[in-house]
């Protein structure tokens, strides 16, 4: 699962992190109108998966302009999905269901799903009918989506100190036409 920076020709929507995360949004959105009961929680669960993915789009087309503008955005959406993660534990925690062992059949059969082309919600779409399978798997995505996002992250912190964004390059420019 490569996490891919950005490519040529399909922006952030080539990302495998904004796709995992787009699948985590409409994961999120099914879950909560199927087990979550309070109002303010459904709100704060959605929102966190939607910040998550929006935050990805933003920091991409940001780039252009400023690296130091993706890194935060892209920052905020890792942070968004922690956000998110501990809702789902919470969740399986505060109703006593267990929370799936990273080796766990069910948990290594998400994570080979992983792999599939052209994956969707429809892709994870029967793990939604029982809550707590539900959850758990919404964390193992969520997990698989933070991963990608550290190596994204990573890539831009490299991308960023070596060549900066066009903002860094002006100012640089500047610096230099003023005998800075």
């Amino acid at each position: 699962m490569s996490g891919g920076i950005i490519t040529p020709h399909g922006g952030y929507r080539d990302l495998k992190s904004f796709q995992t995360t787009t699948i985590i949004y409409d994961f999120t959105v099914e879950f909560c109108e199927k087990y979550v009961r309070a109002y303010r929680m459904q709100d704060q669960m959605i929102q966190a998966a939607r910040s998550g993915r929006q935050n990805i789009a933003e920091g991409c087309q940001a780039s252009g302009t400023s690296k130091k503008t993706e890194l935060k955005l892209v920052s905020v959406a890792r942070a968004s999905l922690e956000e998110l993660l501990l809702d789902y534990e919470d969740f399986l925690r505060q109703r006593g269901m267990p929370v799936w062992e990273k080796s766990s059949d069910f948990a290594l059969e998400i994570r080979r799903l992983a792999y599939l082309d052209n994956r969707s919600y429809r892709t994870y779409r029967t793990y939604i009918q029982e809550s707590s399978i539900a959850a758990n798997a919404a964390i193992c995505l969520i997990h698989q989506a933070n991963y990608l996002l550290d190596k994204q992250l990573q890539a831009l912190d490299r991308q960023f100190v070596e060549n900066g964004g066009f903002n860094e390059r002006m100012y640089s420019k500047r610096k230099q036409a003023r005998g800075w």
